[in-house]
């Protein structure tokens, strides 16, 4: 498992280092990435989020797997944890985070872009967005979309 996690952290590496336009010179052998405009976005059953997924299978038990997220606009999740640790870049906008079993969003703390964000395996967090998108990177080990609610 360890090793799995290890090759999440390269390939996250890679996808973030590659620069624009140098496609006509890699090896899809040896390095793949995922250009923006080829993201396949997909929205949540509740309208809350959207996510893509770039690497892996986060609903696979013991699978790495690295995602992009967008909290949309006014929503946050309830108070829950989840199975395994989890491991945030936010890339664009403000995500406010709050932590133990009581809802109170009035007490989150807002992060920027640029921000690493760590949610420790079974510890009850909740996050979102209040006035404008917050986009993060996400990666870590599956299953990624069960959490532990109380």
């Amino acid at each position: 498992m360890i090793r799995r996690v290890a090759m999440a952290f390269v390939i996250l590496a890679v996808v973030l280092s590659v620069p624009a336009g140098v496609s006509a010179q890699l090896d899809p052998k040896a390095v793949l990435f995922t250009k923006p405009e080829d993201m396949k976005w997909v929205k949540n059953a509740a309208g809350t989020q959207e996510t893509v997924t770039l690497f892996g299978d986060p609903n696979k038990e013991g699978e790495p797997y690295v995602i992009r997220l967008r909290w949309l606009p006014g929503n946050m999740s309830m108070p829950h944890s989840h199975p395994h640790d989890r491991f945030f870049v936010v890339i664009s906008g403000t995500w406010w985070l709050g932590s133990g079993d009581k809802f109170e969003p009035e007490k989150t703390v807002g992060v920027k872009p640029g921000t690493y964000v760590f949610h420790k395996a079974g510890e009850m967090h909740y996050d979102g967005a209040k006035n404008e998108v917050a986009e993060i990177m996400v990666w870590g080990i599956g299953p990624a979309n069960f959490p532990n609610r109380r």
